[in-house]
Formats: C-alpha cells, sequence, structure tokens
C-alpha cells in the first residue's frame, strides 16, 4: 500500500485527473508509435479503472468512438461506452459487436490480467488465455492497417504468443513503458499493421 501511496505515478496520475498509473503507459507507447488518431474506433479490454479509456477517448475526439470492456463496473467516461461483462463469454461478444455496427476498429488495447492466485503457472496460464482471447478478437475484428496493444507477462507460452501474433501483424515490438514497475514481469506487445 505505501509503495503505492508513493508511487510517483499515482501522484501525477491524481493531479493530472486519470483513474490509474496505466494512462501513462499508454500515454507513454502511443508517443512513441502513434497509434491513436482523431476519428478512430478504439476498443478498450479490461478497462476499468479507465486511465487507458480516458486517454484513448481524448485522443479519437468526438469524431471517434471508444468501446471500453470489463468484468468490473466502470465509472462513466466522457465520449466512452462502456459493457460490463466477462470478455470470455460469448453473448458480452456479442454485444460488443453489436455495438460497433459494422465499423471495422482501428485499435485494440488489452490491459487485461487475471485475478492472481499466487502460483505463477496458474497466473501465467491465466493471463495467457486472456491473451489469446484478445488476439483472436483483434484478427477478426482489426481492419487491415490496425494496432493491437496487449499486456504480456513472460513465461510459458510467450514466445509461441509472439510468433503467433507475427503471423497476422506486419511488424510485432515489446515495449516496456516506464510507469510499468521495475519489479513487475510485466510488458506490452504491440502488433502494427495489421495483414489483410
Amino acid at each position: 500500500m505505501q509503495e503505492h501511496v508513493s508511487d510517483p505515478y499515482v501522484q501525477r496520475a491524481q493531479k493530472d485527473g486519470y483513474r490509474s498509473r496505466a494512462a501513462y503507459k499508454l500515454l507513454e507507447i502511443d508517443e512513441r508509435d502513434k497509434l491513436i488518431k482523431p476519428g478512430m474506433v478504439v476498443v478498450d479490454l479490461g478497462a476499468t479503472p479507465g486511465g487507458w479509456s480516458q486517454v484513448a477517448a481524448a485522443k479519437v475526439g468526438r469524431a471517434g468512438k471508444v468501446i471500453a470492456l470489463d468484468l468490473l463496473p466502470l465509472q462513466p467516461i466522457a465520449g466512452v461506452e462502456f459493457i460490463l461483462g466477462d470478455f470470455r463469454e460469448d453473448s458480452v461478444l456479442v454485444q460488443l459487436e453489436e455495438r460497433l455496427g459494422g465499423k471495422q476498429i482501428g485499435l485494440v488495447i488489452s490491459d487485461m490480467a487475471p485475478n492472481m492466485s499466487g502460483i505463477d503457472m496458474t497466473d501465467q496460464a491465466r493471463a495467457m488465455h486472456l491473451a489469446e482471447l484478445a488476439l483472436d478478437f483483434s484478427v477478426r475484428h482489426l481492419q487491415p492497417g490496425g494496432a493491437f496493444l496487449v499486456k504480456m507477462f513472460q513465461g510459458t507460452g510467450f514466445e509461441d504468443y509472439v510468433k503467433l501474433m507475427r503471423g497476422h501483424f506486419a511488424r510485432v515490438v515489446t515495449r516496456k513503458p516506464k510507469a510499468s514497475r521495475d519489479r513487475s514481469s510485466e510488458l506490452y506487445l504491440l502488433g502494427l499493421e495489421k495483414l489483410e
């Protein structure tokens, strides 16, 4: 708790009006890779508490659309449509597809993580399952040339996942933003220029 309270990114988020320190991860990656463009459709998987959705909504503007999804409720954010539900359930995917109304997505961002049990093998398998679902969704719904950003944890299955992503994107790069805690094994994989 003390680490959280004294975290400079937590303090900065409170000052800047972001809901979480995670906003700075997306801001840094976007600054480097120019992912979010005005008028774009963005889907935010695992959105609560909403830091990434806030960043995306501000950058896509009124002409764009941000659809956020999470198991946990999300306090409303201007310019963000929210779906409460489990991404692993077909009925929730159907809701998401209905909200898209046939529009193709320019960017899928996924900061999803399972509830951690403390058992590394179990946690890694659960995290990998969520990442695989997010990739599958992206492959089906991203427009050609679109991008996919996903949180990963290094461990079993990581290299295979990178290979899988390379089959669908022209470039796959790794990002470890400064706002990620050093001791965390989290990093982000970014698939750029989705192939036809």
